[in-house]
């Protein structure tokens, strides 16, 4: 959709940054974009540095003075952690005036730009995104989101144990989450195929054929398949736009996967070095 180029500054640009007594700030889960979750690191971070970043909150109307009251747009996660410090105040930037389409984007960019979202946080903030008007443009900043997103922990850790997995060792993956990011390996090759073999069709008993190779039969194997990979993917690169947009996120899942796997190969073979 082409947007109209802003003419003024906008006035989340304009707010002033001042120490808030916490008892002032709203609950309103308005701008709120994922649960705040355990804060108690955060918290911990908090009270060992204090508060170096403010948090952004917007002036509620119909309130004057002392009875002033204030709306979170970002920092929901440090207001919870400095009520679990039990703080009387935190650091903001105060915007007395702020339309809610300046509001949605200040919050929408601090938490797709700065503060990265997982996959399962931006496809939850899509559908909650998909129900509110207010702000349409957001869609393809969750799509660019979506390719920075860091990998799953849960994944992370999967692939960690299979790099430090002894030979032999990697076991029956059915009943966890797979390297691709996908639960259950019923119809994906588990870790096992990851040795050069293609696997071979399960028989009658469920049983698979292993296929024996020799380092020297693995290492001109994979080197021709990465080769033809890379074809593909350059193909791919020239008709990017093209390519539909569940096929893209594949890709770039599994183009991270090899990054990953790549800067560990390197960093072993430094060590050996």
């Amino acid at each position: 959709m082409e947007l109209e180029p802003r003419t003024s500054v906008p006035a989340h640009a304009t707010g002033a940054v001042e120490l808030v007594d916490l008892a002032a700030v709203d609950d309103d889960p308005t701008f709120r974009l994922r649960d705040e979750g355990d804060v108690a690191s955060l918290a911990a971070s908090l009270g060992r540095l204090g508060q170096l970043v403010p948090i952004e909150l917007r002036a509620l109307p119909g309130a004057e003075g002392a009875s002033r009251r204030y709306q979170v747009v970002a920092g929901f996660r440090r207001v919870a952690a400095l009520r679990l410090l039990r703080r009387e105040r935190v650091l903001a930037r105060v915007h007395g005036s702020l339309a809610d389409e300046d509001a949605w984007g200040l919050a929408l960019s601090l938490a797709l730009l700065t503060e990265p979202m997982d996959r399962g946080g931006l496809d939850g903030l899509r559908r909650r995104l998909s129900q509110d008007p207010r702000a349409p443009w957001a869609d393809e900043l969750v799509d660019e989101a979506l390719v920075r997103a860091p990998v799953d922990p849960e994944l992370r850790e999967r692939f960690l144990e299979f790099l430090n997995a002894p030979p032999g060792a990697a076991g029956d993956t059915s009943d966890e989450v797979g390297l691709d990011g996908h639960a259950g390996a019923e119809d994906e090759p588990d870790v096992a195929t990851l040795d050069g073999a293609h696997g071979a069709a399960a028989d009658e008993t469920d049983e698979q054929d292993t296929v024996e190779v020799t380092p020297e039969e693995l290492a001109t194997d994979l080197v021709a398949r990465l080769y033809e990979v890379n074809q593909d993917l350059a193909v791919a690169y020239d008709s990017w736009e093209d390519l539909p947009e569940e096929g893209q996120r594949a890709i770039l899942e599994q183009a991270r996967w090899i990054g990953n796997l790549l800067a560990r190969l390197e960093e072993d073979g430094e060590e050996e070095r």
